[in-house]
Order: C-alpha cells, then structure tokens, then sequence
C-alpha cells in the first residue's frame, strides 16, 4: 500500500474547537474537541475521499504564504 503525505490545515473557531481540513480535497473537513481527535476524524473524511479520487486527480497544494492587509476599525467579517 502506498503512503501518502497530505497537508492538513489546522484551525480554532470562536467555541475552541480544531477545525482541520485537506486542500488536496474538495470539501474534506472535520473538527474535534482536541487535535487528536480533530486528526483522527480528518483521516476518516480522508479515506472517504480517496474512495472517490484518483490521486492522480488531486488539487496540487503549493505552500503557504502570507498576505498583509490592512484592517478598517469599522469594517466586520459578519
């Protein structure tokens, strides 16, 4: 079986919870109250999706990169 090393983003809403998700995957999120848990849950949304791709079919991940903006007082993301 072929290993594969996939990027996972990691997160923390507003509640405190690790939000994780896979940018090689269309929409393959999940979440856990820790990031054991939030990691274990992201590896089953994971292989429900390698179960409809091909990896040859996989969004190309390049990096991350940073991008200063400047934050109006009165502008909100609501």
């Amino acid at each position: 079986m072929e290993k594969l090393h996939l990027p996972i983003l990691v997160e923390i809403d507003e509640d405190g919870r690790y939000i994780v998700s896979c940018p090689l995957f269309k929409g393959c999120h999940s979440w856990g109250e820790t990031i054991d848990e939030a990691m274990e849950n992201i590896k089953e949304v994971i292989e429900m999706c390698l179960e409809e791709t091909k990896i040859d079919d996989l969004n190309t991940f390049i990096g991350f990169r940073e991008l200063e903006v400047g934050q109006d007082a009165k502008a909100s993301c609501d």
